[in-house]
């Protein structure tokens, strides 16, 4: 074996290098995984044990969870904003149309805060405990994992008006939709890839019900929805009432992560009219639901990569914003 010259240069990967040369205020702007490897070594672990018992306890949490991450970075960017309660100069996310009366895991998140405080005071922002649980609920229920770029601060403020007006709504046209991804620097196959999160979790039946009844306004159903399952979801979603009902985003793995949203989709059983629209109304989106239908890998590999992108929408760091003690209010 030849022996390497004594002058060989080793190259020590870039994040790494940032991480052992300098303290992490020095590269505002940049996020990288190892952002708390010194100033709190434990905290990955500590996110890890509190979403592994709160799944463990209720398995809806890890799609709550991942949502909420969603929920927050569409908005003001991933700065924690949709975590904050109203008070005298806020006025919180949580009442928005897209999150009111559904958002939830709020307590989940407070048991983490609380544990990572004890262990590194006012260190670890909320808006990285965000972007942590996601990737471990995805984890847990059988999704791929990813690094996660960290070093985002928390915000000073929410938007509810951002929140009514930035969030993907189920009843969207394919072209909103795509826009709003767009405005966030995501392209149409991060559309597609994310909205593979729908494989685990639930929707309620005010959500989908128009698809059941009157579509398009003229009392017909929407015919892109098959028909005998629709006439099962009919059962527990009527026509007026049971608005909270809870329906299965993919029925026939509801708890695990994988590709059976796709499938859905192609047999015409996406719960969402914004689900469906991917197979039905777009050819590129088409193509795309197919291939992921048909490779669980191909899906896994692109999701990990769109949550990364998703997670690197307009975060605070560096001196700006804080990072809260609590998250449910920003610091006295």
């Amino acid at each position: 074996m030849p022996r390497l010259a004594t002058n060989a240069i080793f190259v020590v990967p870039l994040a790494l290098a940032l991480v052992l040369c300098f303290p992490p205020a020095t590269f505002a702007g940049v996020l990288y995984p190892q952002f708390y490897d010194f100033s709190c070594p434990q905290a990955k672990d500590i996110v890890n044990s509190v979403v592994s018992k709160a799944v463990a306890k209720d398995a809806r949490m890890a799609a709550s969870l991942l949502r909420l991450h969603f929920h927050d970075c569409f908005v003001k960017g991933c700065d924690g904003s949709i975590l904050l309660d109203s008070s005298g100069t806020i006025t919180s996310e949580k009442r928005s149309v897209p999150n009111r009366d559904s958002i939830r895991g709020f307590e989940v998140v407070d048991e983490i805060k609380s544990a990572l405080e004890k262990a590194c005071p006012q260190t670890v922002s909320c808006a990285d405990i965000l972007a942590l649980a996601a990737r471990d609920s995805t984890v847990l229920t059988g999704g791929p994992s990813w690094d996660v770029p960290l070093g985002r601060r928390d915000s000073l403020g929410a938007s509810l008006s951002g929140s009514n007006q930035n969030i993907p709504a189920p009843n969207n046209t394919f072209q909103t939709i795509l826009t709003k991804f767009k405005l966030k620097g995501l392209h149409i196959i991060d559309f597609v890839a994310l909205s593979g999160s729908h494989t685990i979790g639930n929707a309620r039946c005010t959500s989908f019900r128009q698809r059941l009844y009157n579509n398009s306004g003229n009392g017909q159903p929407d015919f892109s929805l098959e028909q005998s399952y629709a006439a099962r979801l009919r059962v527990n979603c009527p026509r007026s009432g049971g608005d909270q009902n809870l329906f299965a985003m993919d029925p026939e793995s509801p708890r695990k992560f994988d590709n059976g949203y796709y499938k859905n989709l192609i047999g015409l059983k996406g719960l969402l009219s914004s689900d469906e629209m991917l197979y039905t109304q777009n050819q590129e989106t088409m193509e795309l639901v197919k291939r992921y239908a048909a490779n669980q890998d191909e899906f896994f590999d692109q999701f990990a990569k769109s949550m990364i992108k998703m997670g690197d929408i307009a975060p605070l760091t560096g001196n700006h914003g804080e990072i809260r003690r609590i998250c449910r209010r920003i610091n006295g």
